[in-house]
């Protein structure tokens, strides 16, 4: 019979504050994903872009407010609750969920990489 194998280390000094710099960059560039979203939507969907321009402006500000928030563990689920309201934001404009979708991919795969390394 073998030893229970022990878990390969990552090779980071600091594998906590590593999985925590992945989740705030990948927040903070959605942020800026967001907000640069504003005037093409306003030129595209013309009128009526008033209520997608403004939950545009609310995940771009939830999403600052978890990028420094990612010591705390409800961040991560706040993370996730961040792409599915993005998604949601398709019902306003297809925009929104065309992001959505990128940055929900993005996501998962921030997501994998957590797991990965902190098992």
């Amino acid at each position: 019979m073998s030893a229970p194998q022990e878990p390969r280390p990552s090779g980071l000094k600091n594998p906590q504050a590593a999985v925590r710099g992945l989740g705030a960059g990948t927040l903070a560039l959605e942020t800026v994903v967001l907000l640069l979203m504003v005037a093409p939507l306003k030129t595209i969907a013309g009128d009526g872009s008033g209520p997608a321009i403004i939950m545009v402006l609310v995940l771009a500000v939830l999403a600052i407010v978890l990028a420094g928030s990612m010591k705390r563990s409800w961040a991560w689920a706040g993370g996730t609750a961040l792409q599915v309201l993005l998604l949601l934001g398709g019902f306003l404009h297809w925009t929104l969920a065309a992001v959505g979708v990128i940055f929900g991919l993005t996501w998962v795969y921030v997501l994998h990489v957590r797991r990965t390394i902190l098992g």
